[in-house]
């Protein structure tokens, strides 16, 4: 990639950059990061068109090489850390006076907590390397997700695109009906994979050794360490807490948004033998928008990602022959939280992937 492109990975700092102008300058620029994000960030991805150029296949090895695109991702990580401390010391500022303030504050706050650094999370989790690992399972402890590292490795990549599946949308489901299941039953195939790990470890689940309760107690120790730091002596400051707590839902949920995007009403065809075929680059949502794959890194080139999980970011392919989104995923997200709009925007494109695919008329809801 030429050096444009590696410079354009950087734009993820910029909505944490964002957040702190609209904190610093109050009211309503709280929702600064909002606005760009929902309305000039598309503005702009639409006008900026498609890139559907791929590295080339001689090329592919060394930029894949190329420390400089992990630099980035382990940057984020403290990044995000050092953020969320600033987060806690603003909020123990008591400069946020009303409700809507508040609420603007904490959206703006998990746009950057979720919708970047979960995709990083998200990048880091599926390598093989301990210290990516590590860094993953660090950014997912700032949003209370940690055991998405367990179901989204060990569930999500092998049952997506079928019933097994929840963080697949369902055709005809709207968005906070996929919300429900897509958390509490991942947050219950978590266990039980970590169960069946630990059987075939010969390790007890009531252990220090099952990960589920780490995932769920690093969290809250977290928070404690932020709300000790910023608690006047000998008092608690409660707005800490809340703030943690409020900000890592609004960031999961940016998440399950994206994947409820990603999957929608895609079904991979069932053996005669009962197994589902091979999962390939049909069978994920793709979106080559060039700018919002800048600030995702490339997560929206999502159809390689599922057919070929380790490749690192920079190497994805966009595949022609993929469904494709109409707009990047900030766009598509808005549209998911309407869903009559959303049913008339993807209900025919997943129809006439239907028809392509399997050259049959999709069965009606």
């Amino acid at each position: 990639m030429d050096l444009i492109k590696k410079a354009g990975f950087f734009s993820a700092f910029l909505i944490g950059l964002l957040t702190i102008v609209g904190f610093e300058a109050g009211g309503g620029w709280v929702f600064l990061p909002i606005f760009f994000t929902f309305v000039v960030l598309p503005v702009f991805d639409y006008l900026a068109g498609l890139d559907k150029s791929n590295v080339p296949p001689s090329q592919v090895a060394l930029v894949a090489e190329e420390f400089f695109y992990r630099f980035i991702t382990y940057l984020w990580v403290y990044f995000q850390l050092g953020f969320l401390f600033w987060g806690a010391y603003a909020i123990s500022q008591n400069s946020l006076r009303t409700g809507w303030e508040w609420i603007g504050f904490v959206i703006s706050f998990a746009l950057v907590t979720g919708g970047i650094g979960i995709t990083v999370a998200h990048e880091l989790g599926h390598k093989k390397s301990a210290l990516e690992q590590f860094y993953s399972k660090v950014l997912l402890m700032t949003v209370c997700y940690m055991h998405f590292f367990i179901e989204h490795n060990r569930g999500h990549h092998v049952y997506v695109a079928t019933p097994e599946d929840p963080a697949t949308a369902r055709r005809n489901e709207n968005f906070f009906r996929f919300w429900v299941r897509s958390v509490f039953v991942g947050y219950a195939h978590a266990w039980q994979h970590e169960k069946a790990r630990l059987k075939r470890a010969e390790q007890p689940v009531w252990s220090h050794h099952n990960q589920m309760f780490w995932f769920a107690l690093l969290p809250m120790i977290f928070c404690a360490l932020l709300t000790w730091v910023f608690s006047p002596p000998r008092e608690i400051n409660w707005s800490i807490p809340v703030f943690f707590f409020a900000q890592s839902i609004f960031a999961f949920t940016l998440l399950e948004l994206v994947n409820y995007v990603e999957h929608y009403g895609i079904v991979r065809k069932q053996l005669p033998d009962g197994r589902y075929e091979r999962v390939n680059p049909l069978h994920s949502w793709n979106a080559s928008h060039l700018l919002s794959n800048f600030f995702l890194f490339q997560l929206q080139r999502h159809s390689d990602h599922h057919a070929y999980a380790i490749k690192r970011y920079q190497v994805l392919d966009h595949h022609e022959e993929s469904p494709q989104l109409p707009f990047g995923y900030p766009t598509m997200i808005i549209l998911a939280l309407i869903p009559p709009v959303w049913f008339r925007f993807m209900n025919h494109r997943l129809e006439a992937w239907e028809r392509k695919v399997y050259q049959v008329q999709p069965a009606k809801a």
